[in-house]
Formats: C-alpha cells, sequence, structure tokens
C-alpha cells in the first residue's frame, strides 16, 4: 500500500547548474548527491524544502543510452527547453516577498505575483525549461 510521496523528478541537462539554481538561488537544501559508478557514473541529486524531510526534488540528468536512444534524449531536451515539460509547485507565506528575493537573485519569473481565487501565485522558470508556480494560499483554499 502507498503510505506517502517521497520523490518528485525533474529533468535537467546539466546536474551541477541545476545545483547552483537550487540550491543557491531557490534556497533549497541538497539532501543527496552520489554518483554510482556501477551504473555508468549515474548521480542521484536531490534537494528540498528546509524542514520538510519527507519530500524531495530528484534533479535527474536526462539519460542517453541505453535507457533513452539518442533521438529521445533529444526530443526530451527540446520539449523541456521549450518549458513544456511539469514541474512543481511551491508553497509561501508570502510570494511578493519571494518573488522580490528571488527575482534579486536572477531567477527568471514567468508571471509576476497575481491574485487568483485560491490566493497569490507566480510563476517561474528554471535554467532548462521547467515551469514551476509559488502559490500563498488563502483561507478558503
Amino acid at each position: 500500500m502507498l503510505t506517502k510521496l517521497t520523490h518528485a523528478p525533474v529533468w535537467v541537462t546539466d546536474q551541477d547548474e541545476a545545483l547552483d539554481f537550487y540550491s543557491g538561488k531557490l534556497g533549497l537544501e541538497v539532501r543527496e548527491d552520489v554518483s554510482l559508478p556501477e551504473f555508468g557514473g549515474f548521480r542521484w541529486l536531490t534537494v528540498g524544502v528546509p524542514g520538510q524531510e519527507d519530500v524531495s526534488i530528484t534533479l535527474l540528468a536526462i539519460p542517453g543510452p541505453p535507457v533513452f536512444d539518442e533521438e529521445t534524449k533529444a526530443k526530451v531536451e527540446e520539449v523541456l527547453a521549450k518549458g513544456a515539460m511539469p514541474g512543481v509547485m511551491f508553497g509561501s507565506d508570502d510570494v511578493r516577498g519571494a518573488y522580490e528575493e528571488l527575482k534579486g537573485k536572477g531567477v527568471e519569473f514567468t508571471d509576476e505575483p497575481t491574485e487568483q481565487p485560491y490566493g497569490i501565485d507566480a510563476g517561474i522558470r528554471d535554467p532548462f525549461g521547467n515551469q514551476m508556480r509559488i502559490v500563498q494560499r488563502n483561507e478558503r483554499y
């Protein structure tokens, strides 16, 4: 039986750049950073929101053969760069404050903080094209 969600995968094309963005700019903490030589140097890299220990984002390099053939890998990279891959949603107690702080760190915003029926919402994009939202829920939701 399923008991909880533990990891949410996010495709990236450069794990070092992803680590810098997610930990250095977004302020997420590094949970695991392990290279596995027995799996061709596969790197298991996870980050998470400080204080929320039970869920991590897995920053996965888009694999080539034998997982994906070169054509499939290239197509995934193309779709990712277009911003067409699903991302993650972050919660915040102050989306406008987060917007100012993250904008100052060079984070690309696709949508400024906007009042929505469910609260205040802003959109960001990572260096690879992943779309993400920051949401400050109101009392109704």
